[in-house]
């Protein structure tokens, strides 16, 4: 019996515009490396209502070219979750703008790490089910909202 592949969430999706090309047309690498930032945050986030910041990035090779007017996606898998960090794979994909037609633009892996207001790591309860899945609405009849954050955490809602 084989072990089910867990599934990818889309983290983020963006529009390129020009101010993040350089003068070939193409998106700087830069950004990107700033969008898989973002979207390794947004994942980890799922974990609980902490301070993550990224800890490392591995390997970053670019596949294709992302051009302007391409939907850039952004999808995370948590690999692992430790004591105080989390490690997150994410895949980058372009859909052209003129065609429609979606290629893989890069992946990494991101270690994140919980940190408290000293920027000291500290110990996470992870709350996997902080995020709704792709397709749910938060707070609907039968899909979980979240976790009782940990001492110092805010709130998932804001709530005091």
């Amino acid at each position: 019996m084989s072990t089910p592949t867990p599934e990818r969430r889309l983290a983020l999706r963006i529009v390129t515009m020009p101010r993040d090309t350089n003068p070939y047309g193409t998106i700087f690498g830069g950004v990107i490396l700033s969008y898989i930032d973002q979207a390794g945050f947004v994942e980890a986030r799922t974990h609980g209502a902490h301070r993550w910041v990224t800890a490392s990035i591995d390997r970053v090779d670019f596949k294709a070219p992302v051009m302007l007017g391409d939907i850039v996606s952004l999808y995370t898998l948590t690999e692992r979750a430790g004591t105080s960090s989390v490690t997150v794979r994410v895949q980058v994909e372009a859909e052209r703008y003129l065609t429609g037609d979606v290629l893989p633009v890069t992946e990494a892996t991101l270690t994140l790490v919980a940190v408290n207001a000293a920027c000291k790591p500290i110990p996470f309860r992870s709350a996997p089910t902080m995020t709704p899945a792709l397709g749910t609405t938060p707070g609907a009849a039968g899909t979980a909202t979240g976790s009782t954050p940990g001492p110092g955490s805010p709130s998932p809602t804001g709530a005091a």
